[in-house]
């Protein structure tokens, strides 16, 4: 694995997280979609908030179990603990200041959010 460095937009909140990025999920649900982000899913012990824990926003809807962070000063969704695994982190990749997704070119799997109870039951049965 490798430490990555991210950021919100204005800078307020900073993070490093020890990620493998080969693979990355994009999730078709409505918040995803509209965010347009790519997640890496990691343990908490893997993501350390550096700057700006204090001013996090929660964003949470529908079931109110995936918890969505994001800077209250630019908007700007870094990471946050989905409802799938509640208990682990997800990144948005699209935040990591040392990574561009267009030179390293990971495998982006896709989760059918729109549809999730349906695609949650499937991926479980494929060991996700």
């Amino acid at each position: 694995m490798t430490i990555y460095h991210g950021s919100c937009h204005c800078g307020t909140v900073t993070f490093k997280v020890d990620a493998d990025l080969s693979k990355v999920t994009r999730c078709t649900c409505s918040v995803c979609t509209k965010k347009g982000i790519l997640l890496a899913r990691v343990e908490p012990s893997k993501l350390k908030i550096t700057e700006g824990e204090d001013t996090l926003q929660l964003y949470q809807f529908n079931e109110m179990l995936a918890k969505h962070y994001f800077c209250p000063t630019c908007g700007i969704h870094t990471f946050g603990n989905p409802r799938a695994a509640p208990d682990m982190f997800v990144v948005n990749v699209n935040t990591l200041d040392d990574y561009d997704i267009h030179s390293e070119t990971p495998e982006i799997r896709y989760f059918d959010g729109r549809n999730w109870e349906k695609a949650f039951a499937e991926s479980a049965g494929r060991g996700r």
